[in-house]
């Protein structure tokens, strides 16, 4: 199931530029697979990252702009 905060994410990352639409569709369709398998569900972050898609700094900045918007 996706949250408040991953849906936030992954919108949050595409408006900054560091990922493109396809990339977090794709991220989030990995993300989906990966919890219908039975496999511990990662946060978009993580799996954005471990795709090569976006970098530690960006994650965290991505993180950082929504803690400072709640």
């Amino acid at each position: 199931m996706v949250t408040d905060f991953e849906k936030r994410f992954g919108v949050l990352a595409v408006e900054r530029g560091y990922i493109t639409r396809d990339q977090l569709l794709e991220a989030m369709k990995l993300q989906v697979e990966q919890d219908l398998d039975g496999m511990e569900h990662r946060l978009l972050g993580s799996l954005l990252f471990d795709m090569g898609y976006m970098s530690i700094d960006q994650v965290n900045e991505v993180i950082e702009a929504i803690k400072q918007s709640e």
